[in-house]
């Protein structure tokens, strides 16, 4: 719950909070419905006593006035919402209520007058009335359920999952039993899919699973007399279209580079890391619900931008946000629980936070071409710009110039062999020692005391003390 030590300071209305002149009587709808909009969201605070440009006029009877909000909460909201009410003294003597509504959990709360009955929802600063999808994903949260939860009409016999064993038993070393897809909650005890069982099927069902992508020509969808100079439209499992959108983005975009004394730094377009994680998000956060949209993928000559249906979960708009800040909120979260499983994803909810910071990790990377995060009530898009669109590549040093201690290269006296993985390693790629390994055409062992001095020197992170640790290239010229 919001905490207001400082009424004063507060401009305007926001997601959590609403302001009201007056108490209306008369009218009760134009609070009302701030009640149920907040009730169906993440909660928020009605301030009654605050003019609309922002004035504190107080209310002159404050105590009745909570009486008569209780009175008619009981009368026009059901269920009614959890809520509180108190007092706060502004600095200039007046007196300010404060209706503060908790997170229902028997979503959906309606509001009833005049024979209609009505639920809203909070978006941004406005309490919005719910659409049809809305009203499911509140029935749905009412029954402590999510869609993905749900049982589908399939039959799972019909169906197989290829795709997701192989990529179990690479990621585990251990096979997928059938007993394991009760427990992933694919199956139901019925013999059908759930709707998270429907999507991982190689053959998946889910009409509106699908990713669109397009290559096109310039900076907009319409660049020229070729608008698209690549499309590719891909159906099947969440696994296959994650598979298949990270091999469009390779295919469609390029990576040059930089020659070092004795190797090369390679400048990718698009951080590997980022637009992977964007792609897991853009999959397993998007809202099922929404039909007869897909996933977007489209990259233009200085940017790639991936679009996913439906908004932010609470109601907010992620640009408003601070990235650090955002808890995780997991709208399909059996889907969530099997990629985590899998190794796409973790459970702590920080993709945003990794796109930005495996950008500014970039070789090439300069302010200007940070990610972009935008949301409104039907979408969420990630703008990742082309890190070479217009960019300045600095010049090749001579072979023959002579040691520079500021130079990496030279600064970290590195040897021949561990020059060679760093050349191989891809930028915003995590790899595992035996990957490597295979990559180097050497012994596991002499892999590990490699990547090991690497870390030591500050080349390498690692991502783990475990066996499932991965080895991320930190930019040689940083």
């Amino acid at each position: 719950m919001l905490k207001f030590n400082h009424i004063e300071e507060l401009i305007g209305e926001a997601t959590e909070y609403d302001k009201k002149q007056a108490v209306e009587l008369k009218k009760p709808k134009s609070w009302c419905k701030s009640v149920s909009a907040f009730a169906n969201t993440s909660g928020g605070t009605l301030i009654f006593g605050i003019a609309n440009d922002d004035s504190i006029v107080g209310l002159p009877d404050a105590e009745h006035d909570a009486e008569t909000i209780s009175e008619i909460m009981k009368n026009r909201l059901s269920p009614v919402p959890e809520f509180k009410l108190s007092f706060y003294a502004a600095k200039n003597g007046k007196k300010l209520l404060l209706l503060h509504i908790f997170k229902g959990e028997e979503t959906p709360y309606y509001y009833s007058a005049d024979g209609t009955t009505e639920a809203y929802i909070r978006i941004g600063n406005e309490s919005v009335p719910a659409d049809s999808t809305d009203l499911k994903r509140l029935v749905l949260r009412g029954r402590n359920s999510s869609y993905d939860s749900q049982n589908s009409s399939f039959e799972a016999a019909d169906y197989s999952f290829t795709k997701l064993k192989e990529r179990f038993k690479v990621w585990t070393g251990k096979s997928l039993e059938e007993k394991d897809f009760s427990s992933f909650e694919m199956i139901a005890a019925n013999g059908k899919l759930t709707n998270a069982g429907a999507l991982l099927a190689d053959e998946s069902p889910v009409r509106c699973s699908r990713v669109f992508c397009t290559r096109w020509n310039g900076k907009t969808k319409g660049g020229g007399i070729v608008d698209a100079l690549n499309h590719s439209e891909y159906a099947g499992s969440l696994i296959s279209l994650l598979n298949d959108a990270e091999s469009f983005i390779k295919n469609n975009s390029k990576t040059i580079w930089r020659k070092l004394p004795d190797s090369r730094l390679e400048l990718p377009d698009y951080v590997h890391r980022s637009y992977f994680e964007a792609l897991v998000n853009a999959l397993i956060h998007r809202d099922y619900l929404i039909n007869g949209s897909e996933v977007h993928l489209d990259i233009f000559d200085d940017r790639l931008e991936i679009y996913s249906p439906g908004g932010m979960p609470d109601g907010t708009f992620i640009q408003d946000r601070n990235i650090k800040g955002v808890p995780s909120v997991r709208r399909n979260p059996v889907l969530a629980d099997i990629f985590a499983r899998l190794g796409y994803m973790e459970r702590s909810g920080s993709g945003l936070s990794k796109m930005r910071e495996a950008y500014e990790f970039s070789a090439n990377y300069s302010k200007d071409k940070e990610p972009v995060f935008y949301s409104d009530r039907s979408q969420f898009l990630v703008t990742l710009p082309n890190l070479n669109y217009l960019a300045e590549i600095p010049a090749d040093r001579p072979a023959d110039r002579p040691a520079d201690p500021a130079d990496p290269a030279d600064k970290y006296q590195l040897n021949a062999r561990q020059k060679e993985v760093l050349s191989k390693m891809e930028y915003g790629v995590e790899y595992s020692a035996a990957e490597l390994a295979g990559i180097l055409g050497i012994k596991g062992s002499r892999t590990r005391e490699l990547l090991n001095d690497l870390v030591d020197k500050g080349l390498l992170n690692k991502t783990a003390e475990t066996n499932r640790r991965r080895y991320l290239k930190v930019p040689l010229d940083r």
